[in-house]
């Protein structure tokens, strides 16, 4: 058990000065968001022989693995992967299908490279509370962050942590749990004190961290608890001394269907760095331009408020596998001009930073690393590809967006396509 820290805060650094005891490296070969794109990375599957004994997780969610019971919509090219399991799942030509484990260290280091080939700047790691309380579920997170932090730097990716607090119980022992899984990353995986190259993200000059999930109506923990993390976040003389992302409801700002109606969540967000409202669901390609206003409503009230703001975008949206009763692909990738258009749309409206949902979520059908074009069939479906849009195809669309929105290339609102030669 990792020991708790029961500390003061003085008012030199209630003000915002970093004490000289800080476990944080001065700056960061990444010292600020802005400028950058940034992926979601859950890094949270597992196959029964990979030796993290945690069977097929996130693959299935209850009895055996196999045609019919899954809870992935998204089949993963594995053609790359150094490391594969073979699944009971056949493709068309009755050939056996294989699956990674995000367990492996060869894993996380093709993810890394494949982002330093498309140019996506990096990837907020994945850390809900649940898996901070041990476990062999601590042991696979703790594995993969610390492999995601040597190829970080191996490739020169920015990364950082999101907590996300779904599952939190109650707004006084998780906030403590939280707040002991920081202090362990920081001071036995040394998350951000690599030297002052090193590749974590700050902001504002500060090492950056997300927490996810503030100000949602309907759970077991409230504003306490998420007040609690980020005061000891922005204010711990040892530990903290970080600037915080805030992920929260998408209608946040007009206290809507999807947030508290409580004005603290408003005093609770003017104490953060970062605002990130969570998109995904939300719209479709058709609704789109009526939800725009709303991301350009939100930019303003971050400008008047001093706190910056980045949106999130998805290619796509389906759950089927997993929740059976709702519909296969339910939003549409359409070539990518779903992903293109809202990509476009935020760059055009002048934000300076990008968070895409996901990476590597294959289980809702966000992901946009490399996708199988053959998956399995059978009693299983998943969505794949169109027939002229290649696996990668959203991995280059990301790495575009990214010189777009550095201003090394115009705005293009005509997706890329083959006939350009920007296809690979």
């Amino acid at each position: 058990m990792i020991k708790q820290h029961w500390i003061t805060f003085p008012a030199l650094l209630l003000a915002g000065s970093l004490s000289a005891q800080s476990k944080h490296s001065p700056s960061s070969r990444y010292p600020s968001y802005k400028g950058l794109v940034m992926a979601g990375y859950q890094g949270w599957f597992n196959t029964p022989d990979d030796g993290a004994g945690r069977g097929w997780t996130h693959y299935v969610a209850h009895g055996d693995f196999g045609p019919g019971n899954c809870k992935v919509d998204l089949w993963p090219d594995v053609s790359e992967y150094k490391k594969t399991y073979v699944t009971p799942f056949k493709t068309a030509d009755s050939l056996p299908a294989y699956l990674f484990s995000s367990y492996d260290a060869s894993t996380t280091d093709l993810h890394f490279k494949w982002m330093e080939e498309y140019g996506v700047d990096g990837v907020f790691v994945q850390r809900f509370i649940g898996s901070t309380r041990g476990g062999k579920v601590l042991a696979h997170n703790d594995k993969v962050m610390e492999q995601a932090l040597n190829a970080s730097r191996k490739y020169e990716r920015a990364i950082a942590v999101m907590y996300d607090l779904s599952g939190m119980k109650d707004d006084d022992k998780d906030p403590e749990t939280l707040i002991n899984d920081w202090k362990h990353l920081v001071d036995d995986l040394k998350l951000t004190s690599r030297g002052e190259k090193q590749t974590y993200l700050y902001h504002n000059g500060k090492p950056l961290v997300a927490v996810w999930g503030v100000g949602f109506p309907g759970r077991s923990y409230g504003l306490k608890g998420a007040e609690k993390i980020i005061d000891f976040l922005k204010n711990d003389p040892v530990y903290g001394g970080c600037s915080v992302l805030l992920g929260v409801p998408t209608y946040w700002r007009d206290f809507g269907s999807d947030a508290v109606s409580d004005p603290r969540l408003h005093d609770l967000l003017r104490k953060a760095d970062i605002v990130e409202p969570w998109f995904v669901g939300r719209y479709n390609e058709t609704s789109y331009a009526k939800f725009a206003p709303r991301i350009k409503a939100d930019m303003d009230w971050c400008r008047q408020n001093k706190l910056d703001y980045v949106p999130v975008v998805f290619p796509g949206f389906s759950w089927h596998n997993m929740y059976p009763n709702s519909p296969q692909n339910q939003i549409p990738r359409d070539r990518g001009q779903f992903y293109w258009k809202q990509l476009t749309g935020a760059i055009g409206m002048g934000v300076d930073m990008l968070y895409i949902a996901m990476f590597d979520e294959i289980d809702e059908g966000t992901a946009i690393f490399k996708i199988s074009k053959n998956p399995p069939v059978g009693a299983s479906r998943f969505v794949s590809p169109e027939s002229d849009i290649p696996g990668d195809y959203y991995l280059f669309l990301t790495g575009y967006a990214a010189r777009m929105l550095r201003k090394k290339i115009p705005l293009q609102e005509n997706i890329p396509t083959e006939s350009t030669g920007a296809l690979k």
